[in-house]
């Protein structure tokens, strides 16, 4: 005659998870391989940016963190029967259908995000309500497998720039700003978006809303500790960067540099992870011995119940139907001229382009792309670059990271934004031999000309979506600076004689 056991106690040879637990978590693991599988394009992608992205290498920490957050429940867990249900299905759309319009827009944020919620609607779907709860911020902090943030560099560097200047010129090291250059006596800087701290902040985001929950019961000590762990970064940051330039000036460029990028990998980051814990460290307030969720608060039979084999295959269903969506928006590509032109300019004449400092933007997926440089009778020169796509997606992008007047890790560093030329985005930028070039730039889609890149993606996607015309173009025209500054008025003058963009790009997509 066999004992029972009771509720909540479990000897060597019970398992703490019970059959029906087994086979619900071996479902579930059978759906996320097949989603992964179904958007294995994404999932690779996901990957390559966590192993070869710094800026999203704490990625690769957050699936064991979550793991181990999983693993911290298991005991109260294994007492909240898992039990299939549809509404969960809600989830899963919801992801399929922000993954088809990032897929549309090209904006990757969107798919991965998309992918990540799909995941995480299985979960709900498959374990069922009751599960979920218990699960609550392990799910939710699944949303960090998405690498977004990056919008933070620019703001970051500004930020970071206005820091350094008056911490050089407190310390005696004369210094001259320009955007995001900094010039000093025997050196010469780039706050780069690498220099920003983006990559820090990003990080500390995920590492403080780890801490936050895991050590903190008040909302109010929660969201104070996650402020320092935001403020704390940006400052020290700067003083990073401050400190780099300071050392350059008493020793050199190559040295302090050098020392820099070691100080700011290895030491820097746990350094300032250490400050913070320790700043925190007085008011945290959870028992590590405490419950995670109480269970028996967790025990109703929840309405809408689904068996979970059929539940499993739901999801993979609804998930593959929004690919299918996404195959149907691909197949309508518009049709292009085999072979497009530059135009004939009156008044400028075409010559070789330059060897003083050599530029071309970068736009790899184009159908076509074209390039050359005009000069008029005063001996101005112009360049006019035009890229044109039949339709876009992933890899195949009109706007996008690395795409455009500058490429990822280009010897082109952009200055600063100007205002508007006729509607073009312009901006100025410095390249080899501190030759400096300011260029405009404007997209051609839809019936529709701008200089914005979230337009472009807007009107990408409503094309996709809706069935209108998916032809596009960039257009650039650049000027390098002359001792007069004449850079502007010569981009000026040229687009007066060249005419309206517009036309110019209608012309090299047949849509005219």
């Amino acid at each position: 005659m066999t004992a029972a056991v009771p509720a909540g106690e479990f000897t060597p040879a019970t398992p703490l998870f019970d059959a029906r637990w087994q086979r619900h978590a071996a479902m579930l693991a059978a759906v996320w391989l097949g989603l992964l599988a179904i958007f294995h394009t994404d999932a690779i992608d996901l990957a390559t940016i966590y192993w070869t992205n710094t800026t999203f290498g704490h990625c690769l920490f957050i699936a064991p963190v979550i793991a181990w957050l999983v693993w911290q429940r298991r005991t109260e867990l294994a007492l909240v029967s898992p039990q299939g249900w549809w509404p969960g299905l809600a989830l899963v759309a919801a992801g399929g259908f922000g993954w088809v319009l990032g897929d549309a827009a090209s904006v990757a944020l969107f798919r991965h995000a998309g992918l990540v919620l799909m995941l995480q609607g299985a979960v709900v779907t498959i374990l069922g309500p009751n599960v979920a709860r218990a699960l609550l911020f392990p799910l939710c902090y699944m949303a960090f497998l998405v690498p977004f943030g990056d919008f933070l560099e620019g703001p970051l560097q500004e930020i970071t720039t206005a820091m350094v200047i008056p911490l050089l010129h407190i310390t005696g090291v004369p210094a001259v700003v320009d955007g995001v250059l900094i010039t000093t006596p025997n050196g010469f800087f780039e706050i780069a978006e690498a220099c920003s701290g983006a990559k820090f902040v990003i990080a500390m985001v995920a590492f403080g809303v780890l801490v936050a929950n895991v050590c903190y019961l008040t909302w109010g000590k929660r969201v104070a500790f996650l402020a320092m762990a935001l403020i704390v970064p940006v400052i020290a940051n700067g003083i990073r960067a401050w400190a780099t330039i300071y050392a350059a000036w008493w020793t050199s460029v190559e040295r302090a540099t050098g020392m820099d990028h070691i100080v700011y990998g290895w030491v820097f980051f746990a350094a300032v992870m250490a400050v913070v814990l320790a700043i925190g460290w007085k008011w945290f307030d959870r028992d590590p011995d405490a419950a995670w969720f109480d269970p028996t608060a967790l025990q109703t039979v929840p309405s809408r119940r689904i068996e979970a084999p059929v539940a499993s295959l739901l999801v993979l269903l609804v998930a593959s139907l929004f690919l299918g969506w996404s195959s149907l928006n691909a197949a309508r590509a518009a049709p292009l001229p085999p072979q497009i032109d530059l135009p004939e300019v009156p008044g400028w004449q075409r010559t070789s382009l330059s060897t003083r400092a050599a530029w071309s933007p970068n736009y790899p997926g184009a159908d076509h792309f074209l390039i050359g440089r005009y000069a008029d009778a005063r001996g101005r020169a112009v360049d006019l670059a035009v890229a044109v796509y039949a339709n876009q997606h992933e890899g195949k992008e009109l706007v996008g990271f690395g795409i455009g007047a500058i490429r990822e890790n280009d010897k082109w560093v952009r200055i600063e934004g100007l205002p508007r030329i006729d509607g073009g985005q312009a901006l100025r930028m410095v390249g080899p031999a501190r030759v400096e070039r300011e260029t405009v730039t404007w997209y051609r889609l839809g019936g529709t000309l701008t200089g914005s890149d979230n337009r472009v993606k807007l009107m990408t996607l409503k094309n996709k979506m809706l069935g209108g015309s998916q032809a596009a173009a960039a257009v650039l025209v650049s000027a390098e600076q002359d001792g007069d500054g004449g850079a502007h008025a010569a981009i000026e003058d040229f687009l007066r004689a060249l005419g309206p963009v517009d036309a110019l790009a209608d012309r090299m997509t047949a849509t005219r």
